[in-house]
């Protein structure tokens, strides 16, 4: 089973666009992404990688499995 690692805010944008997500939109303190009635919100851009923990919570939001987030 391959390792989650830590991921950039674009490329987060990415794997999720790849999904189906529409965005990022504002919000009040985050942007968000939109799929159907499913809302994600993402980290504030900053100079720092996106953690594993932070990624285990939004794929578990998206209901996928961890290889299929990889892999995309």
């Amino acid at each position: 089973m391959p390792k989650l690692v830590p991921l950039s805010r674009k490329e987060l944008i990415r794997k999720l666009r790849t999904l189906g997500f529409d965005g990022p939109f504002i919000a009040t303190r985050h942007q968000y992404m939109s799929f159907g009635t499913t809302k994600i919100f993402i980290p504030n851009p900053h100079k720092s990688d996106i953690g594993a923990p932070l990624l285990r919570r939004i794929i578990k939001q998206i209901s996928i499995s961890r290889d299929e987030f990889i892999n995309l």
